[in-house]
């Protein structure tokens, strides 16, 4: 558990320059809070007892502005950036290093039974705002970018932006770990597409 608990630790320095000390990191970090204390409800919630993990859950949303459903899966060193307003489903399984900014959802699309959620690789950032939906399997080294609505699978090593969410760049290279979304600089595919059309049509304008 100590382990564990210093791996927690360690995310939040290498997912936040802002991160001074280890005090300040331990009483002030509130998605380290929901993290630790989820672990704990986690393994409550294994052992099949009723009631209690939920109600746990729920202090630790009051607290946190954090929801994280006690049968959710979650990895080594999962570092929630500013935490507010995060929600994790029940059935969504999250790999180790992962980084999830303010305001992402890992949810469902409907009301069926089993595994509805999302489940989520290695080494992902998963940008504020974005809404990653229903059982589908985003590979290692994925970057999410903000506000993106994601509803289908996502291959190892991609950058995916938009609504829907749409794959801009897969090139093999992995994302190391703390490295940011870079928000101001992700493509946007819709703009591509338009600048492409109007190339097109200045072309065939030339030709007339």
């Amino acid at each position: 558990m100590f382990n564990t608990l210093r791996d927690d630790v360690k995310a939040v320095f290498d997912g936040d320059p802002a991160a001074k000390n280890i005090f300040e990191v331990l009483l002030c970090y509130p998605g380290l809070h929901a993290v630790v204390a989820h672990r704990a409800i986690h393994f409550l919630n294994s052992l099949g007892i009723p009631l209690l993990p939920r109600l746990l859950s729920q202090a630790v949303r009051f607290f946190t502005g954090v929801e994280i459903h006690p049968a959710a899966k979650v990895g080594r060193a999962l570092f929630i950036d500013h935490a507010m307003g995060v929600v994790i489903g029940e059935t969504s399984e999250i790999g180790d290093d992962v980084i999830i900014y303010q305001g992402a959802t890992l949810g469902g699309t409907g009301k069926h039974v089993g595994k509805r959620h999302p489940t989520i690789g290695n080494r992902v950032v998963i940008g504020a705002g974005a809404k990653v939906l229903g059982p589908i399997r985003v590979g290692d080294d994925v970057r999410i970018g903000a506000g993106s609505v994601v509803v289908k699978d996502v291959p190892p090593n991609s950058t995916v932006v938009g609504v829907p969410g749409e794959i801009v760049r897969s090139r093999g290279v992995k994302v190391a770990r703390g490295a940011d979304l870079e928000h101001g600089e992700l493509p946007d595919p819709l703009l591509e597409k338009i600048n492409s059309l109007e190339a097109r049509l200045a072309k065939l304008e030339g030709k007339h």
